[in-house]
């Protein structure tokens, strides 16, 4: 399963709480001629991006691009402070008024808290801004508007979750490594079953059991996903997992761990990349990380019956516009520099990360026919679902995922009850301000 990085990792309810202490000391986005000046304001600009260190060299040769170009609106650009984690230091920048223009890896899910902070500027505030984002994104884009109606945060690039597997475990357990049996929910199970009894694994899939909220979006909510054609968490401030479909997920990961073809065990590490288990939820950040260590193959995320073209979770991460920033004319104009078609390109080339542009697969056809194993992650990027962007997100995600592990990983709670319970907590919290 994917680790988080120092700069990838998200922020833990006990972090947003600390974070949430500084309200009072913040200020809001507001409407005033002071904030119509600012983001018509021209100047020198700061930016932070990931510590990864593809995007870093991305980052930096995109900076000194612009910097050659506007001498007089210099960005000084920086990877994220160190701390346990991006958002929290973000959010300490936040209520201590110092946060920079742009932050290049702002986490959906952290977003409303910024929001409720008073430290985002709304992108539909520049004249273009709102068409910018419809232009560049198309319908995807309406998954980050916030309960405003406002954007908040630019849709910047994602990693579609897919189902990774072995090839050389499903060689060794008799099964066929090119076409694996893979595209329902009974084909998922029959070819784990005879994966650990053959063994060629002691463990078909070995997602994390940990109980940290973002957990879920790395086993339930990809298949969750791919079951209801790309319905999120939440819908109209309701609970939507409470279902057949959402159901029907959780019965099968319950079969996976009543029938020890997964763990109930942290693992310190990769377990698909250490050859530990036959396959893994992923995006296309696994295909360097794989290189030379698995013989790997990769397939859509199965729904529950077999079907054409199903969505999955984005794994995305934006770019958002913090209020501390005094000339927010440069940065709005660096945003779209940074988010061109040109700029767009040289990530996907440099990261292997799909920048979340309606376009995609077409604007970078010889890159794709270049690169081929990235090309189902292009058609994938088409069909992905977001963390729902409502009031306390990181509560909500934590509400489920202890509701999840408590029935489906370790069986202490029917999945009927559980459900019920965690959905009725979670249209009471979506509900607050």
């Amino acid at each position: 399963m994917k680790r988080f990085s120092t700069a990838t990792r998200v922020l833990s309810v006990a972090a947003l709480t600390i974070m949430g202490a500084g309200l009072a000391a913040c200020g809001g986005g507001g409407g005033s001629s002071s904030a119509d000046s600012a983001t018509a304001a021209k100047g020198p600009i700061k930016i932070w991006y990931s510590n990864n260190e593809f995007e870093v060299k991305w980052g930096k040769a995109m900076v000194e691009s612009w910097n050659a170009a506007h001498p007089d609106q210099k960005i000084d650009a920086q990877e994220i402070p160190a701390g346990k984690s991006s958002e929290e230091v973000i959010g300490a920048a936040i209520t201590a008024g110092n946060a920079p223009c742009l932050v290049f890896n702002t986490a959906p899910v952290a977003v409303p808290q910024f929001q409720k902070q008073g430290g985002l500027v709304a992108l539909d505030s520049f004249p273009d801004g709102a068409q910018y984002i419809k232009d560049r994104t198309g319908d995807l884009a309406d998954q980050y508007k916030s309960t405003d109606g406002k954007m908040y945060q630019l849709p910047w690039k994602s990693n579609p979750v897919v189902l990774f597997y072995n090839k050389d475990i499903f060689a060794k357990a008799g099964l066929d490594a090119e076409n694996p049996k893979l595209g329902s929910h009974a084909e998922f199970l029959e070819t784990a079953r005879t994966l650990v009894k053959s063994g060629a694994t002691a463990n078909a899939v070995w997602p994390s059991p940990a109980s940290d909220f973002f957990q879920s979006w790395f086993d339930f909510y990809p298949f969750y996903a791919a079951n209801t054609d790309g319905t999120p968490l939440l819908k109209d401030g309701k609970a939507t997992f409470d279902s057949e479909e959402g159901k029907q997920v959780a019965t099968m990961f319950e079969t996976l761990y009543k029938e020890n073809l997964a763990s109930k065990e942290v693992f310190q590490g990769d377990a698909f990349g250490e050859g530990k288990s036959a396959m893994s939820l992923a995006g296309p950040w696994a295909i360097a990380a794989y290189k030379d260590k698995v013989n790997w193959g990769a397939v859509p995320v199965p729904a529950a019956e077999a079907k054409a073209d199903t969505s999955t979770f984005s794994d995305a991460k934006n770019v958002a516009m913090y209020s501390a920033c005094e000339n927010q004319g440069t940065a709005w104009e660096v945003m779209k520099f940074a988010t061109s078609q040109e700029q767009d390109g040289k990530l996907l080339a440099g990261t292997g990360q799909m920048p979340m542009r309606k376009d995609l697969a077409t604007a970078y056809a010889d890159y794709f026919a270049k690169n081929p194993l990235y090309t189902q992650f292009a058609e994938q990027a088409g069909r992905t679902v977001e963390v729902p962007n409502v009031p306390n997100s990181v509560e909500v995600w934590q509400t489920f995922r202890t509701a999840y592990a408590k029935s489906v990983i370790f069986g202490n709670e029917s999945i009927d009850s559980a459900f019920k319970g965690a959905a009725e907590k979670i249209d009471q919290l979506a509900a607050q301000k």
